[in-house]
């Protein structure tokens, strides 16, 4: 195992009142570090106030789904077995829908979004990228199984002390996602739990731009993860 080698519809009413010009997200994000900050307000809004750490999540969410979603394509392609085929599956059709709510959360709220995951996950995509056969599919359960279980716990916290209901429900649907993408990866069998569960609770030390998403440029179309043709998405959320 390489774990260690690298490290529907939202609609709001009216205009939002804003405390600030544009919710562009923090120089340092990403998997490990957000802001030293995390409870301080930066806008209110129709949905309830906007606190750094729901910004980071909304942001969080979407590069989480730009490096998964063809990590899921790739399991399809190259899983040799029927359980990390499937688990992909799950990956792409949940990353599209997830995606999809997060985006329209994101332009609601006013907060930039990136369009390229961080390089400590572009450096996951690059790992299964080179690899072939079996390690292909031990690599891909581990490493998935590892980024969910980090995950998992900043939805839990999201979830539990958001006062915003559009990150509220942003974060029910990312609950059920993470987690139905931790069952799949673990009903592959190939999980190891000791060292997944050991590398969760004493994460690298790495430098803030290694988990840090580029920003997008000014102007550039927001990249869109297409559902796979014929798959149903996942209902999103619709605020009243």
């Amino acid at each position: 195992m390489r774990i260690a080698r690298n490290a529907g519809t939202l609609f709001v009413a009216g205009a939002l009142t804003m405390t600030l010009a544009a919710l562009a997200y923090p120089a340092v994000i990403g998997v490990q570090t957000t802001s030293s900050a995390p409870n301080r307000v930066i806008a209110n809004t129709p949905t309830g106030p906007l606190t750094e750490a729901d910004r980071d999540f909304v942001v969080k969410v979407r590069a989480a789904g730009l490096w998964e979603y063809p990590v899921g394509q790739l399991a399809l392609q190259k899983g040799t077995i029927p359980a990390v085929r499937t688990a992909g599956d799950h990956l792409v059709r949940g990353h599209a829908a997830l995606d999809d709510t997060d985006r329209k959360v994101a332009a609601t709220l006013g907060i930039t979004i990136p369009n390229k995951p961080s390089p400590q996950q572009q450096g996951f995509v690059t790992t299964l990228s080179s690899d072939t056969g079996k390690q292909f599919d031990t690599d891909f359960a581990n490493i998935l199984r590892l980024t969910h279980g980090t995950i998992f716990l900043t939805v839990a916290k999201i979830r539990s002390t958001t006062e915003n209901s559009l990150v509220r429900q942003l974060a029910d649907q990312a609950n059920d996602t993470v987690l139905d993408h931790i069952t799949v990866m673990e009903k592959t069998g190939l999980v190891n739990f000791d060292q997944v569960l050991f590398q969760e609770t004493t994460p690298p030390k790495l430098p803030s731009q290694n988990v840090t998403p580029p920003a997008p440029a000014p102007g550039e179309p927001t990249v869109v993860l297409t559902p796979p043709a014929g798959s149903s998405a996942s209902p999103s959320p619709t605020v009243r």
